[in-house]
């Protein structure tokens, strides 16, 4: 893409804008953006690693734009009332969704890779972006997560990866529909459930999608994944413990690992894999098809899903004090909460959960799944405890709360509590804690639930 003219960043510190960010900046554009919480001065690291990475820094006042020939970025969440906004529609300024600028990268590049699924995007990205890396493609990699395989001291919020090669790999969002502006020579399908559209709504997009790819790799173990493969032009398989093109068997859990049999072609291997559960196993299976799809060598690729290290967020072990582990998950809808309440009930110890949601427009849509899952996942002795929704500022439908769905499960009979501040809810479970339990964060779009995690960590070993 032409970069002659300037960016700017309204919300640059948003899990989806900043690592695009990152590649821009990579490739030699200017970059420039704000941001609230720089302006409520959260996350202060976060925005000196940008500023150390020459993408310049303004308050969320307007001020920053500051000339009609900057491109002006924002993600759907940013209203127009926001001032930079204002700014930008009195003097002209050219405009670009995240998914628009994000969709043009990815779909001038000669070997795009796009993944897509109600679940386990981030964690597949991160896998296939690390085996391309490990097989020498030098790829560009855009996630929503840090990646810990890239992350290093210098560079600890490596959500992105910059390469040189002609490979691109990109997570792709279905809960705005811009998922319809990328067109992926692979495509991913991890799977297909409720979250922010309508089932009907879902099926469109991503049978599009996947009609859309010279090779499109699909989940044959998800129900309505497994629908769509009649709308590729050539579909590669994949599934744990069912019949597919990629096959996982013997799976043998432990409490941070996993190893497996893969099947494929009339060979068998054994794959260790550093990152727990059979969610995973699925992840990993995705990542190998796709990979395998995108030219790389077998073996390579074996040997290289078993160096993958995680993302940071995705079932993380922060810490751990008289005898409490403290796990912080990006879980934020049924289908992830469950894959984590899963692998832990793996093995003995009560969960001390607490989901904080990551809006009340979600609670709505998925309030009924929700409690049923929960209803369905708590055993005797675990405790669900949440405060109210994250909040970041604006207008919003406060229809559906927390205390609405604590209500319902408890009336299903759950072990659950609404403590609407987030610092006493987690006080709370600290409080109660006892050796062998295991207490799990769970929240999206708050990166400030790692430090809260952190800090329980702390206080239990105090």
């Amino acid at each position: 893409m032409d970069h002659r003219k300037p960016y700017f960043f309204v919300g640059i510190g948003g899990s989806g804008m900043m690592p695009l960010a990152m590649i821009l900046a990579g490739q030699g554009a200017v970059v420039a953006g704000s941001d609230r919480s720089l302006d409520q001065a959260t996350l202060p690291a976060k925005f000196d690693w940008l500023r150390r990475r020459g993408i310049a820094l303004f308050p969320q006042d307007g001020s920053g734009v500051a000339s009609p020939e900057q491109i002006v970025v924002a993600s759907a969440a940013v209203e127009a009332s926001v001032p930079d906004m204002v700014r930008a529609a009195e003097l002209g300024n050219p405009r670009m969704s995240r998914a628009e600028l994000l969709a043009g990268l990815f779909n001038a590049a000669p070997l795009s890779v796009g993944v897509a699924g109600t679940s386990g995007k981030s964690t597949v990205t991160g896998m296939t972006g690390w085996i391309l890396h490990a097989a020498g493609m030098d790829p560009t990699v855009m996630n929503g997560a840090v990646m810990k395989n890239f992350a290093t001291p210098d560079a600890p919020f490596a959500s992105a990866l910059v390469g040189g090669g002609h490979a691109f790999v990109s997570e792709v969002d279905e809960s705005d529909g811009s998922i319809e502006l990328y067109s992926p020579s692979v495509a991913v399908l991890n799977n297909v459930s409720l979250d922010h559209k309508s089932m009907e709504e879902l099926r469109v997009l991503f049978g599009d999608f996947v009609a859309k790819a010279r090779i499109a790799v699909i989940n044959a173990a998800d129900a309505e994944a497994a629908a769509l493969i009649g709308r590729a032009r050539e579909a590669i398989t994949f599934a744990v413990e069912q019949p597919a093109d990629f096959v996982a068997e013997n799976l043998a859990p432990e409490p941070f690992a996993i190893a497996f049999d893969l099947v494929h072609a009339g060979v068998r291997d054994r794959i260790r894999l550093a990152v727990p559960g059979r969610h995973n196993v699925a992840n990993a299976l995705a990542a190998i098809a796709a990979a395998i799809a995108a030219g790389v060598p077998r073996a390579t690729v074996i040997a290289a899903i078993q160096g993958f290290s995680g993302l940071k967020r995705r079932f993380e072990l922060v810490g751990e004090g008289g005898g409490v582990a403290v796990i912080d998950d990006f879980g934020h809808n049924p289908e992830k909460i469950a894959a984590t309440v899963d692998t832990l009930h793996e093995f003995p110890g009560r969960l001390l959960l607490m989901f904080q949601p990551h809006g009340f427009g979600p609670l709505k849509v998925m309030r009924r799944e929700l409690v049923a899952m929960f209803v369905q996942r708590l055993a005797d002795g675990d405790l669900l405890v949440m405060p109210d929704p994250v909040y970041h500022g604006g207008t919003v439908n406060r229809e559906v709360s927390s205390a609405d769905i604590i209500a319902d499960i408890a009336a299903a009979g759950g072990n659950a509590l609404h403590i609407a501040d987030r610092a006493e809810a987690a006080a709370h479970l600290v409080s109660v804690a006892r050796p062998g339990d295991r207490i799990v964060l769970m929240g999206a779009r708050d990166d400030t639930l790692s430090h809260l995690a952190a800090d329980m960590a702390a206080k239990l070993r105090g």
